[in-house]
C-alpha cells in the first residue's frame, strides 16, 4: 500500500479552537467549547493551548482540553495590580461533546477553588477583598486534590481501547480517555510532596462505563491521576502530548505513549533537555521512560522541545520535536521511529528544516504573539496519522504534520507565511523519509573498507567509516568534526587535517558489494538500510 507524507507550516495569529468532527459543524462556523466561562472577570474568562480527540469508536463523541482559569481568584482580590495564579487552583479543563462537536459541556466537580473570590476595587481590609482558596466547585480535571496535586495545564487528550480481564485490549470493552497534563505538588513541605521535582506529567482516565457520571460532574467518575514521568529533584517536565495506538491492526493496539521535554534543572539555559517518551502497555497502570533525543544545550547546538507522538496502523510510533540543526545553524523539526512499542528507536533522522522562528521578541527574549508581555508564541508541531482507527482497514498511513512558522506578519512584511511540502509516494516503510537523498544509515563500523590506489588516486586508506552524532565533541587536534548523510570516507592529510575522498560511497561500483552487507547487518540490528 502506497504511503504519503505531508507536511504543512500554519500561521497562527489568535488562540481558538475550531472543532469540525463527523462533519457535524459546518465548514467555516465556529461552536463555543468553554461553555462554562463568564464573561468577566479577568482572568477567569481566560483559556489558551486547546487541545481535542475524536473516539475512533464512536465520533459523535468527542472530548477537549483547554489551559481554564475559571477558578482562578480575580485580579481585584487583595492588590488590584496583580492577577496572580491562586496557589493551588487546577487549570486543566475539561469539555464534552455528543453531537460531534456542535455543542459542549463543561461539568463542575468539586475542589479546591478561588472562583468566588472576586475581591473589590482598591485594596482594603474587608473579608471581601481578602478571600483565600477553598474547596468547592471547579471546572477543571478532579481527584488532583485528593492526590496531594495540582493540575497545571498544557493540555493532551486521546481515546483508545479498555483492557479486558483477559489482559487483551478491544474496543468491545469499551473506550478509555486519557487526558495527560502539567502537574505540580499542592503541598509546599517537602515531606508532602507527591513526587520530586518542580513539574511532572500526569494522566487522568475516564472509561465508558463512568461516561454519563463525569459528564454530571461525579469526581468519582475518573481514576486518580498517575505521574508518567520518572522524577528526579531538579526535573522539570513540560509540552507533553499524548497518543493511544487505537488501530486494533497494531501488534502494539491499545498501548499509550506520552512524549516530553525534560527540562534537567528548572529550565536553567546551558543545562540539558533531551526530548522523553513514556509509554504504557497496561491502560496507563504503569509507565516506562525512556529517552529519545540528544540531551546537549550549549552555545553550538541549543536544546529541543515541544514534541508530538502518534502510531500508525502496524503500531510504528513517530516523535517529533523542536530542535537546532548545528548544520544549517537553524531550527528544524526531527523525527524518530520506533516499530517494537517504543522499547528500542532508529537513529533520529531530520525531515523539516529552515524553521523560521513564530512571534516577535519581546524585553525579556520571549517570543509573543503582540509585542511587550504578550502571548507566549512558538512552532509546537502537530502530527496525525491516517491509520484506519479503529480497526485499521484501508488505512493508507499517511502523516500530516503541522506547525506554525515565521516570520510573523508585520507593517511592513504583511501576507501569508503557509508552506507545504509533500513526500513522493511509494516511501519504504522501514527507510527514513528525510529531505536529503542521502541515506541517514551509515556502513557498521565493524566494516573495514580497503581503498585501492588505482580506483581512488589517494594512496592506500584502510579505516572505519565514523557514525556522526547531532552533537560531535571530537578533541583531536586539527580533526575537522562534521555531519555527513552520505557514508563518505575520510582520510587525515600530512598536516593532520581531515581530506574528502572524492565521490560518495555508492559511486564506487567495488565498494557496493560491502555496502549491501552493511545493509543486511542494519536490518538485521536495526530495522533500517542505507540506500544505495
Amino acid at each position: 500500500m502506497r504511503r504519503f507524507f505531508a507536511a504543512t507550516a500554519l500561521a497562527v495569529s489568535a488562540v481558538a479552537l475550531v472543532v469540525g468532527v463527523a462533519a457535524a459543524t459546518p465548514n467555516g462556523a465556529d461552536t463555543l467549547v468553554t461553555v462554562g466561562s463568564p464573561s468577566t472577570p479577568f482572568s477567569q474568562n481566560k483559556q489558551n493551548e486547546p487541545a481535542v480527540a475524536v473516539n475512533p469508536a464512536d465520533p459523535t463523541i468527542a472530548a477537549a482540553g483547554v489551559n481554564e482559569e475559571i477558578d482562578m481568584e480575580a485580579c481585584n482580590n487583595r492588590d488590584d495590580k496583580t492577577c496572580p495564579f491562586t496557589p493551588g487552583v487546577g487549570a486543566s479543563g475539561v469539555y464534552f461533546s455528543d453531537t460531534g462537536g456542535s455543542s459542549w459541556v463543561q461539568p463542575t466537580y468539586t475542589g479546591w477553588t478561588a472562583r468566588d473570590c472576586l475581591g473589590l476595587v482598591g485594596t482594603q481590609a474587608a473579608a471581601a477583598d481578602n478571600c483565600d482558596p477553598h474547596v468547592g466547585p471547579i471546572g477543571t480535571l478532579p481527584r488532583y486534590l485528593d492526590s496531594g496535586l495540582v493540575s497545571d495545564g498544557d493540555p493532551a487528550v486521546g481515546f483508545g481501547p479498555q483492557r479486558g480481564s483477559n489482559g487483551q485490549f478491544s474496543w468491545d470493552n469499551g473506550w478509555r480517555l486519557y487526558y495527560a497534563n502539567l502537574s505540580s505538588n499542592f503541598s509546599a513541605q517537602r515531606s508532602e510532596f507527591a513526587f520530586k521535582g518542580f513539574e511532572a506529567i500526569a494522566v487522568s482516565r475516564l472509561d465508558s462505563q463512568n461516561y454519563a457520571a463525569a459528564k454530571a460532574g461525579s469526581n468519582g467518575a475518573w481514576k486518580a491521576p498517575v505521574i508518567v514521568t520518572k522524577q528526579n529533584a531538579a526535573l522539570f517536565s513540560d509540552h507533553e502530548m499524548v497518543a493511544v495506538d487505537d488501530a486494533s491492526s497494531s501488534p502494539f493496539f491499545g498501548h499509550v505513549y506520552v512524549c516530553n521535554a525534560a527540562f534537567r534543572s528548572q529550565e536553567i539555559g546551558g543545562f540539558p533537555e533531551p526530548i522523553i517518551l513514556n509509554s504504557s502497555a497496561d491502560g496507563g497502570d504503569t509507565w516506562t521512560t525512556r529517552q529519545v533525543s540528544p540531551a546537549v544545550n550549549n552555545n553550538t547546538i541549543s536544546g529541543r522541545q515541544d514534541c508530538a507522538v502518534n502510531t500508525d496502523s502496524k503500531g510504528t510510533v513517530y516523535v517529533f520535536w523542536d530542535g537546532f540543526d548545528p548544520m544549517t545553524k537553524t531550527l528544524a523539526i526531527f523525527m524518530i521511529r520506533s516499530f517494537d512499542g517504543g522499547r528500542t528507536f532508529v537513529r533520529p533522522a531530520r525531515i523539516v528544516t529552515h524553521i523560521d522562528e513564530t512571534g516577535i521578541r519581546d524585553f525579556t527574549g520571549d517570543l509573543t504573539f503582540d509585542g511587550q508581555a504578550g502571548a507566549r508564541d512558538g512552532s509546537f508541531p502537530t502530527v496525525d496519522i491516517a491509520n484506519g482507527a479503529p480497526t485499521g482497514a484501508d488505512a493508507t498511513d499517511e502523516i500530516v504534520l503541522a506547525w506554525s512558522n515565521g516570520p510573523t506578519p508585520s507593517d511592513t512584511h504583511p501576507g501569508p507565511n503557509e508552506q507545504a511540502k509533500r513526500h513522493p509516494p511509494g516511501a519504504d516503510r522501514r527507510r527514513p523519509w528525510l529531505e536529503r537523498k542521502r541515506a541517514d544509515r551509515r556502513v557498521p563500523r565493524r566494516l573495514r573498507l580497503r581503498v585501492r590506489n588505482a580506483r581512488l588516486g589517494h594512496g592506500r586508506l584502510e579505516r572505519r567509516p565514523e557514525r556522526r552524532r547531532l552533537s560531535c565533541n571530537r578533541r583531536v587536534p586539527g580533526r575537522r568534526c562534521e555531519r555527513d548523510g552520505g557514508g563518505r570516507l575520510h582520510r587525515p592529510d600530512p598536516a593532520g587535517a581531515e581530506t574528502a575522498v572524492p565521490g560518495d560511497v555508492r559511486q564506487h561500483r567495488h565498494l557496493r558489494r560491502l555496502v549491501r552487507r552493511s545493509n543486511a547487518v542494519a536490518q538485521r540490528t536495526q530495522g533500517t538500510s542505507a540506500v544505495i
